[in-house]
């Protein structure tokens, strides 16, 4: 076989060209799993947040406020927290919904000056003199568990955070 037969054959250009497309095929596929795994895990985080307002709001009023001032104990508080991490208050144990996430990243507020009126509520603030309050937890600064950290490839500082309200319904 001549080396000019050999410049000229085309067997093997399938091999070749897979060859140099295999790194952009590999980057193309990881990324597409560590973008979708990003999403999951700010949905988890907003879904977690989301659930600790309603089950917050969802204690009788007495328990959050009492008029314009917040009468929440810490017990309360650290329910809520619990329910907002782990999606359950019965062990405190649990594993958090997104892994590494502490209660300090866990802020739970009730606002007993910004009552609800309309809707739902107009019935009651005229029985009560005021409607539900909103509860608002949010979690912050909560680190981004990357399949990749290990590798060294994403960055580990990556945070997320998520916010939600939800009008006080325990009357």
């Amino acid at each position: 076989m001549t080396s000019r037969h050999f410049l000229l054959c085309p067997r093997g250009s399938a091999s070749v060209e897979f060859a140099l497309m295999l790194p952009l095929l590999l980057i193309l596929l990881f990324g597409g799993i560590e973008a979708g795994h990003f999403v999951w895990t700010q949905h988890k985080l907003a879904e977690a947040v989301r659930d600790g307002a309603r089950y917050g709001a969802r204690l009788p009023l007495t328990e959050l406020c009492d008029g314009a001032t917040e009468v929440m104990s810490d017990e309360i508080r650290d329910n809520i927290v619990l329910m907002t991490r782990t999606g359950q208050v019965a062990n405190a144990g649990a594993p958090p919904k997104v892994p590494g996430w502490t209660e300090d990243q866990v802020v739970v507020r009730p606002n007993c000056g910004a009552y609800v009126s309309t809707g739902f509520y107009a019935g009651y603030a005229a029985d009560f003199g005021a409607g539900g309050p909103v509860v608002s937890v949010a979690a912050t600064n909560v680190a981004y568990p990357s399949m990749f950290n290990a590798l060294g490839i994403i960055d580990p500082v990556a945070r997320l955070s998520a916010h939600s309200n939800s009008p006080g319904i325990g009357l």
